[in-house]
This record gives C-alpha cells, structure tokens and sequence, in this order.
C-alpha cells in the first residue's frame, strides 16, 4: 500500500504523526514507540524564554477524555534546540515544532530562530491554546488578527506554516479562510475545547485554572465535522485531530478531508497507539482493494 502523503511540498511516509503537547519532543516516548514508523514527530509547544505553565492541579480525567491547564510549560527556544533538536535529528522522521506566544514579537523571535534549524520541516503555530492567559486565544478567535499574524510569521519563516486552529468560535471555517489568506501552507484542527470539572465532595474546581482543554474520544464527533467544513472552505492541506484512539477513527478524518492525521491524548493511554492507527489504515486500504491513501482523502466530498 502506498502510505506517502504529500504537505506543503513536503512527502510524509505516511499520514499519522502525533498531536502537539502529548508527546513531548519525541524523547518521551522513543523508548515506547518507533519513531521513525511515524509520518512526524509534533513537538509540544516551544516560545521564546522558558516558561512556567500554570498552577497544579493541571490535569483532570473525565468521561471520554481528559482536561488539561498545562499552560504551555516548556525550557524555551535555545533549550529546545540544544536538547531536543539534536535528539531528533537522529531518525528518519518529519519534525514539526509547535511554536506558541503571547504577543506577535514572541512568535517571531522563535520562527526566527528555528529558522537556522534544518532538523525542523515545519512550523506548527499554536493560535488556539485555552489554557493561556493572553494572546494567543485572541489571535485564533479573531479572523483578522489570525490573519495578520499568519501574514507577518510567513515573511519570517523558512519552513512551511501550518497554523492551528481553535474550535471554541463561531465559524471554524472563516478562521480556516483567513489564515489561507495570510500565507498559510496548512491548517490543523481542532485544538481543544474549552471545558470545565467541579469536585463535588470537595466542592472546589478540579483545576486550579478552573477551566482547562477537554481532549479525547469525546471531541471527536465535533472534531471530524470541523476538518469537513474547513475541507469545503479552503485549498491548502488539513491535519486532523480530536479523539484519534484507532484506525477507524483516523480514516473518519481522512474521509473528511485531513491530509494527515495526529494522534493526541490517547499517547497517554497507550504509547503504542499511533503505531497501531498505521497498521490499521493499511489494512483498510487492502481490504477495500484500494492503492494508495491519497486515494480516500476527502471521498465523502460531492
């Protein structure tokens, strides 16, 4: 079976990769899973200076998933490219390195720097985290700041952009619109969405954030509808995620319209799973006598 996808000039030996802030940078999991069976390894988000995240408790389960308030914990830039980058380098895999901020300069300075970086394939640029105080929600909720801010990180990147998406708006496909038209070479959907657990016995806030990002099995009805609608709004490849626990669940996505798939919190569950989704997609595509996974991206499109 032919597995090769192709984004943004760019051929992935296959359509599954992992979803930002679930894998870390690769070296979590390395000993788990191989990652050069993967079409690419998507780095957890990476600013500009170190930061803290927010308060514990930050993390939360729920009936068919889980919640999260991380707040983008990470080392920075510099740390990243000392550390992880060269640890990366080693495999036979794309690397994407999520990139997130606060305000546009943060953004920049990071695509600037990670610009020097070969090792890096693609930028993903996380406009849609709900567990961030400031700035990057509002860049992914408003058409045209979303616009404005893919327009300026394309003049500045030297990898492809793909631009990730939030799906707590009102029109999923207007956002897609507009960061194709500020340059995007791809979009990813969906991020999380935004949810909230109370303990009843302690009659507080699960979080400490109160609110925190509702991933899992149970977003991913709303997820493959939101990959559908954005397939039907624009030109450039979508990455799908949202709930992806099988290969049934990422062909859903593939159907819909996602030119790759990404596998999230179901890391957590079994470290395995991503591998298992390239096995199962595989298998369907024999079982239906069909060559090549391009061929069922999008089928269900009149």
């Amino acid at each position: 079976m032919d597995m090769q996808v192709k984004i943004a000039g760019l051929v992935f030996r296959n359509p599954v990769m992992t979803a930002s802030g679930t894998f870390g940078s690769g070296m979590e999991y390395a000993e788990f899973t191989d990652l050069n069976r993967l079409g690419a390894v998507v780095t957890k988000g990476v600013a500009d200076v170190p930061w803290p995240g927010n308060p514990t408790p930050r993390v939360a389960e729920v009936y068919g998933g889980m919640l999260n308030a991380i707040g983008l914990q990470n080392p920075g830039v510099e740390q990243f490219c000392r550390r992880d980058l060269p640890f990366l380098s080693g495999f036979d895999t794309k690397v994407i390195v999520n990139v997130c901020g606060h305000t546009q300069k943060e953004y920049l300075a990071v695509v600037e720097r990670l610009a020097q970086e070969k090792t890096v394939s693609m930028l993903e640029i996380n406009v849609s985290c709900p567990n961030v105080a400031r700035g990057a929600i509002q860049f992914g909720q408003d058409p045209r700041c979303l616009y404005e801010i893919t327009s300026a990180i394309k003049k500045k990147a030297a990898q492809p952009v793909i631009m990730k998406l939030t799906p707590n708006v009102s029109d999923i496909a207007e956002m897609a619109r507009a960061a194709e038209a500020g340059g995007a070479d791809a979009v990813s959907l969906i991020n999380t969405i935004t949810g909230m657990k109370i303990d009843i016995e302690r009659q507080t806030f699960a979080l400490a954030n109160k609110t925190g990002g509702l991933s899992g099995p149970a977003i991913r009805p709303v997820a493959v509808r939101m990959v559908y609608q954005c397939a039907q709004a624009v030109r450039i490849p979508i990455i799908g995620m949202g709930g992806i626990g099988s290969a049934e669940d990422a062909i859903e996505f593939l159907l819909a319209g996602a030119t790759g798939v990404a596998v999230g919190m179901m890391n957590f569950h079994d470290p395995g799973t991503a591998g298992r989704v390239i096995d199962g997609i595989e298998a369907y595509l024999e079982r239906h006598h069909i060559r090549a996974v391009q061929d069922i991206i999008g089928a269900v499109h009149e």
